[in-house]
């Protein structure tokens, strides 16, 4: 998916927060935005699917919109949000609230693909969402929160863990948020890696640590669609493909750093992290040489290189949505 620019859908009052478009993200685009009070035409219509999370909300006022010459109005509570189809353009907004901030997630119907099987999709889902607002979808909800984590604060697994969380939005959207039932529900599919997957899929991890590993290489390498690859990976090891392979790099950097043959710079480009934040030299006479690092220090920092919100849906949580609860944590 092709950088997008999403001006367009702003109002005359919305001020740009934060922005994926230089993250290199291909299965999602999210801008943080600040809403002012507003009211005269509604946004253009989204070229993909369009999830309005609100980060902040608000006490005061109300947010209505005209769509079909029809009215909606609701209060701008923190975690609620509205969804957009594609194409469907508003006729008029209101915004009679101070400032309140929305997670704006663009979902394009590449990451509908892993799924077209599954549900047995037409061809653009997102022309299909339902148009609604005041949506309350815990899943969703913490879906947005990983993905505003990541966009805050890239870390080394950043794309893995946007790849994931655009299929599961996916996934939810397909499920409970259609205009019209999927045509068949998912498959059941509640099983593991076998062995001979498991060893490729791990060895190719080994073996990659230091380039940039994306979900759909490890499921080319299973042999598995994205969607059904993801599920049975965290079966089998307990935690999504991207929080396994930021434990490897901290693994492999921890060593590195006690041999002692490497830069923190070195390791830090080695193992993918943006960076090893340096403590404070030690002086001497504290049982380490004047000006170095101990190993101890640089081992710590390296934590805060590592995803600090992680979700995932357990095995087969995806297939019996719509519970909500769904979201774990792998810190």
């Amino acid at each position: 998916m092709q950088t997008q620019r999403q001006e367009h859908l702003r109002y005359p009052s919305t001020t740009l927060l934060k922005s994926s478009n230089e993250l290199g993200w291909s299965t999602l685009t999210a801008e943080l935005l600040s809403h002012s009070r507003y009211e005269g035409p509604g946004a253009a219509a989204p070229a993909d699917a369009e999830v309005a999370l609100l980060v902040r909300g608000s006490d005061e006022g109300l947010l209505t919109y005209k769509f079909a010459g029809s009215w909606q109005s609701a209060r701008p509570t923190t975690g609620s949000f509205r969804l957009r189809p594609i194409g469907r353009t508003e006729d008029e907004a209101r915004i009679c609230s101070p400032n309140v901030e929305a997670l704006h997630l663009y979902v394009p119907t590449v990451a509908f693909a892993p799924l077209m099987d599954d549900y047995n999709l037409p061809p653009v889902p997102g022309r299909c969402i339902r148009y609604s607002w005041d949506v309350q979808d815990e899943l969703i909800n913490q879906i947005g929160l990983s993905v505003l984590s990541e966009m805050m604060s890239p870390t080394a697994a950043g794309r893995m863990l946007v790849e994931t969380s655009s299929l599961l939005l996916a996934a939810r959207l397909a499920h409970s948020h259609l205009e019209t039932e999927p045509i068949r529900p998912p498959i059941q599919s509640g099983h593991r890696l076998d062995d001979g997957r498991l060893r490729r899929v791990l060895a190719y991890i080994e073996e990659h640590l230091a380039d940039d590993i994306t979900v759909a290489d490890l499921a080319n390498v299973a042999c598995l669609s994205i969607f059904h690859f993801t599920r049975a990976f965290a079966a089998t090891m307990g935690a999504p493909p991207h929080r396994y392979v930021s434990q490897r790099r901290l693994e492999s950097a921890k060593a590195m750093i006690a041999a002692g043959r490497a830069s923190l710079s070195e390791i830090a480009l080695h193992c993918q992290f943006s960076s090893i934040e340096p403590h404070p030299r030690v002086p001497a006479g504290h049982g380490h040489d004047a000006g170095r690092i101990p190993a101890n220090f640089a081992i710590a920092s390296l934590g805060r290189a590592l995803p600090t919100t992680i979700m995932t849906l357990p095995t087969g949580a995806a297939s019996n949505l719509p519970r909500t609860d769904s979201a774990r944590s792998f810190d």
